[in-house]
């Protein structure tokens, strides 16, 4: 109730881009993660082409946020967000449809162009919108995407006992009536005319020494938080012997985030700067894999049930350490990024930070995944250690930034009004 009372406090055109979060995570997560399954069991595809389809999909995406951003400045969030949709849609129908490689490639292609469009335009017109309460909107964004990530596994499970057609072309029907939705309702924003080019745009953003260096900061936050599907999960399994211990690391997490993230950002918004709480959830995140690191490579099979809970526990405690740290962090980070320049370049702040993320934590997942194949045996701790450091790097290099006066000015704490 608490979360619906806060939404209603939004203007209008927020409260319908939370819902439309809440579908696109739940059309997203209820597809996704049953894809590389039905192109291998169903389509009998090798690993190889299963995994030209899915980095497709994540390049076409990470690869293309700064055309969505700058897309959204120019042309106007409202159409861009449309327009993504729109193409999610056809993407996802196309994955319903076609058993073909070339089409299953256009499908990725296409689904991933979606996002790289409406990500950005998303952030940037919610950061408009919500004028000097960014902080509070982006955790009621995360809030509402975290839902629709636990739904649509749910949703997407279920449907597949009829078949995996069925879900992709529920999926699309989620996207086709969000497009509907936002061309119907959503309100449209006066966009300034452009009075340079895009390029220059580019090269001013880029040229941002303190932005990149904030983007740059932000490396273990996006790295850290991936381990959440990859780390956490291995270690879940290892840890108890059962495949199933991977759900409930899921599931902890995002009921804590459900439960605690607008709680969190309302009560330290208006408690010092925005980055001394960023580099406090970085480090929170950080001592996330220390539980784990401490128990990584025990030996001996778990011998019933409560051995079981002992092995997952310290996994629990990591899991939920690094979910607190993200709500911390998250939403300030968000509510930081359109200071850094002119208001007229928002979206291409968000596209160029979100492309620049993606890339350095794409290297990270790396790094990462280097470190589990190389840490067997005695070396079993040596990706969470590779973790908790990077988290306590990015931390130390978020309160440098800070130090320097490199990060934007935050508003001053609000003064408490009576009902």
């Amino acid at each position: 109730m608490r979360t619906w009372r806060e939404m209603r406090r939004f203007p209008f055109a927020v409260q319908l881009l939370l819902v439309n979060q809440l579908g696109v995570n739940t059309g997203f997560y209820l597809l996704i993660p049953y894809l590389a399954t039905h192109l291998t069991e169903n389509l009998g595809m090798s690993a190889a082409v299963v995994g030209v389809v899915l980095g497709v999909r994540n390049l076409s995406q990470q690869g293309l946020f700064i055309i969505g951003g700058s897309a959204a400045d120019r042309l106007g969030a409202r159409g861009v967000i449309i327009a993504g949709c729109g193409l999610r849609t056809l993407g996802f129908g196309l994955f319903a449809l076609g058993d073909d490689l070339a089409v299953l490639l256009a499908a990725s292609v296409l689904s991933g162009l979606a996002g790289a469009l409406f990500n950005p335009a998303v952030r940037a017109y919610l950061a408009q919108e919500a004028d000097d309460r960014k902080a509070e909107a982006f955790a009621l964004f995360n809030v509402f995407a975290t839902t629709g990530a636990l739904i649509g596994p749910v949703l997407g499970s279920a449907l597949l006992l009829v078949d995996f057609r069925t879900s992709a072309l529920t999926a699309a029907g989620i996207f086709a009536a969000l497009t509907v939705a936002q061309a119907l309702v959503l309100p449209a924003r006066q966009v300034r005319p452009a009075k340079s080019s895009v390029l220059a745009d580019w090269r001013e953003v880029v040229g941002n020494r303190a932005f990149l260096a904030f983007a740059l900061a932000m490396v273990g936050l996006f790295t850290l938080e991936n381990q959440l599907y990859l780390l956490l999960p291995a270690g879940a399994r290892q840890a108890t012997g059962w495949e199933g211990a991977a759900g409930i690391v899921l599931l902890t997490g995002t009921l804590a985030n459900l439960a605690l993230q607008l709680r969190i950002t309302r009560t330290l918004k208006d408690r010092g700067a925005r980055a001394r709480w960023i580099s406090t959830g970085l480090g929170v995140a950080a001592l996330g894999f220390l539980p784990p690191m401490l128990v990584a490579g025990g030996s001996g099979e778990p011998d019933g049930t409560a051995d079981i809970m002992l092995g997952l526990l310290p996994v629990l405690v990591g899991a939920l350490l690094l979910h607190l740290g993200v709500m911390i962090a998250q939403p300030f980070v968000m509510e930081l990024i359109p200071g850094f320049g002119r208001p007229e370049l928002t979206g291409t702040y968000y596209g160029i930070f979100y492309l620049a993320s993606g890339v350095t934590a794409a290297v990270g997942n790396t790094v990462v995944g280097w470190a589990m194949d190389a840490g067997g045996g005695d070396a079993a701790w040596l990706p969470w250690a590779f973790c908790a450091l990077l988290g306590l790097a990015s931390a130390f290099g978020v309160a440098w930034l800070h130090r320097i006066g490199s990060l934007p000015r935050t508003p001053e704490p609000a003064v408490a009004a009576t009902a």
